[in-house]
């Protein structure tokens, strides 16, 4: 379980194709506290520790995650939010994050309000029932509030958050442009919620 307030911002190193990849991702994190099996989340993709350095670790990314995830996130060079699993008595600063990715969202446009940033973003039909003004959501695995949200005639919904200066600086979020593909992951409760209703 994960919080969405990242910790720190990583640098895929190389990527070596296998049966799945695997992918080394530098980072600055003391890895002498890190444990082989430990959990990380690789801009909202919780992935599983399988070789550490001083300054990287290795994860091994499977088709199917390739598949789910944001188009070219795997790639050299890719810059992506860190955060390492919540422990028991860790502060609960953002909101339950599983890092199991639902959809990818588009960037529809990003325009200054204030200091911050509003940023709209496109969620497809399947998500867009789930998504709520005032409610939570993790782009690449960073908790924000949704400020609004527009249904579409297809189906998808157009939502929009905030970025501060402060998580500009500290996330992949300020590098967001018009056309990205974004990680989303919606709130845990509306996403048990909606599996109760298709029973019912």
């Amino acid at each position: 379980m994960f919080t969405g307030i990242i910790t720190d911002i990583g640098t895929i190193r190389s990527v070596e194709a296998r049966g799945d990849r695997r992918i080394v991702i530098g980072c600055g994190y003391d890895m002498a506290g890190v444990a082989i099996g430990a959990s990380i989340a690789c801009s909202g993709v919780c992935l599983t520790v399988v070789a550490k350095g001083a300054d990287w670790f290795a994860v091994d990314v499977s088709g199917e995650t390739i598949a789910r995830s944001a188009k070219d996130m795997w790639s050299e060079g890719r810059r992506l939010n860190l955060e390492r699993s919540l422990r028991v008595g860790d502060e609960l600063g953002g909101h339950i994050v599983t890092g199991h990715v639902d959809a990818t969202g588009t960037i529809r446009g990003i325009c200054e309000d204030g200091d911050s940033w509003r940023v709209g973003i496109n969620a497809p039909a399947a998500l867009a029932a789930n998504i709520a003004g005032k409610g939570s959501i993790a782009i690449d695995g960073v908790s924000l509030t949704v400020n609004e949200v527009a249904d579409q005639a297809d189906g998808s919904a157009d939502f929009a958050v905030n970025i501060i200066p402060h998580t500009r600086a500290v996330t992949t979020l300020g590098a967001l442009e018009q056309g990205s593909e974004v990680n989303l992951e919606i709130d845990i409760l509306t996403r048990y919620l909606a599996r109760m209703q298709q029973r019912m």
